[in-house]
């Protein structure tokens, strides 16, 4: 049994092709592009690795002023304005003089004083014109203190009770692209829409840049759990539809430049920035993000996979990137003549070689195990020859 074993074992590894260095499958999503098309295409990656990860609910809204932070300039005495100092949109500081009023009291001139702020800020609202004749309970100035902004959301009414003061939202602004605020929630509105279903969830946002504005529309990624462990990719790297998710890979051999492969993936929840990736990545992979778009219009690339590898690892693969089995290795040897032209089935010196010292050894190798005695024989044998 055991020579029956052995003889299979070595025609099983005369026969097995050479291990593959790529799949079919993997060679049919394979892109390779030039370093010019890595470039152009902007292609930036990021690595997959588990983090916390947030599960967040969707929201519209505004940005609103804190009414505790807003100042009005006024007079105290009836008069006209003959000079300013500031204009709708610009900033003050606290006791700066912002419009001169001349009295109605006679006098050559009439005396005058200088209306100042009575807190920092941004002018807001103005009613101020030089030449205005102004009495004690007009309001000119309305002056606006914008390092600390409200960022209210209209929330589901059913996810409201997951929330709790201090509770987190990633906050962006269509006038502001690019940019990301996070809020703290502070309290609910006084009373919810009823046609809407919605209450309003008033938010905390520092704005220390003074770039938020009242009235500016805001999206909300309002944080209603967070889980550890969790493998995820940048939305952006996540490519197809709902029913057939993909992301491109960077090509796990090394010496393959700018080669990526579109890999299917099975993913769990999704949040503002990010996506639960539960199948189809290991942690480590690296996945491209800007660029991830323009990859599925790239066809195959500039440059063939069998072009790639034949470069990177110094000898021949076939032309779906695998490594060539003996079998044709030495079709294509026998298709070629000594100058390196092909010859239809004429088979090389070194072919025919090569041919007949393997089946020399194959007919010795079976040669010497049939002619090896069986372990039951010589038992038998030597228990007939005892007396």
């Amino acid at each position: 049994m055991k020579r029956i074993f052995t003889l299979t074992f070595i025609l099983s590894l005369t026969a097995l092709p050479m291990h593959a260095a790529v799949t079919p499958e993997e060679a049919a999503n394979t892109i390779i592009l030039t370093e010019t098309g890595v470039k152009n295409l902007k292609i930036e990656m990021v690595e997959v690795e588990e983090t916390e990860f947030e599960e967040t609910v969707f929201s519209l809204g505004r940005i609103q002023a804190i009414p505790e932070r807003r100042a009005v300039v006024a007079s105290r005495i009836p008069g006209r304005i003959v000079e300013l100092k500031t204009t709708l949109g610009t900033m003050v500081a606290a006791n700066a003089d912002v419009a001169r009023l001349e009295s109605r009291q006679a006098g050559d001139p009439p005396p005058s004083i200088w209306l100042k702020a009575p807190a920092s800020g941004l002018i807001t609202e103005s009613a101020a014109r030089i030449g205005e004749p102004v009495d004690p309970d007009k309001v000119l100035l309305e002056i606006t203190d914008l390092a600390e902004v409200y960022a209210t959301a209209r929330v589901p009414e059913h996810l409201a009770g997951k929330l709790k003061p201090g509770s987190v939202a990633h906050i962006a602004v269509a006038a502001l692209p690019g940019e990301k605020f996070d809020g703290t929630l502070l309290r609910f509105g006084t009373a919810a829409d009823k046609a809407s279903g919605t209450i309003e969830a008033i938010f905390s946002l520092p704005n220390p840049s003074l770039a938020l504005r009242p009235d500016m529309r805001a999206e909300f990624s309002i944080v209603l759990a967070k889980r550890e462990g969790v493998m995820s990719v940048p939305r952006l790297a996540l490519q197809g539809d709902a029913l057939s998710r993909t992301v491109y890979r960077k090509h796990y051999d090394e010496s393959l430049k700018n080669t990526f492969v579109r890999v299917a993936v099975e993913v769990g929840v999704m949040n503002d920035r990010f996506v639960e990736v539960t199948s189809g990545l290991l942690a480590g992979d690296e996945v491209v993000t800007t660029g991830a778009y323009s990859l599925g219009f790239a066809g195959k690339g500039s440059v063939s996979l069998k072009e790639a590898l034949d470069a990177a690892h110094g000898h021949e693969h076939a032309e779906d990137g695998s490594e060539m089995t003996a079998a044709q290795k030495a079709a294509k040897t026998s298709a070629k003549g000594g100058d390196g032209h092909e010859h239809g089935g004429v088979f090389s010196t070194v072919t025919i070689f090569s041919l007949a010292s393997n089946g020399l050894l194959l007919v010795l190798l079976v040669v010497a195990m049939l002619r090896k005695p069986k372990v039951d024989e010589v038992v038998a044998v030597k228990t007939e020859v005892q007396p």
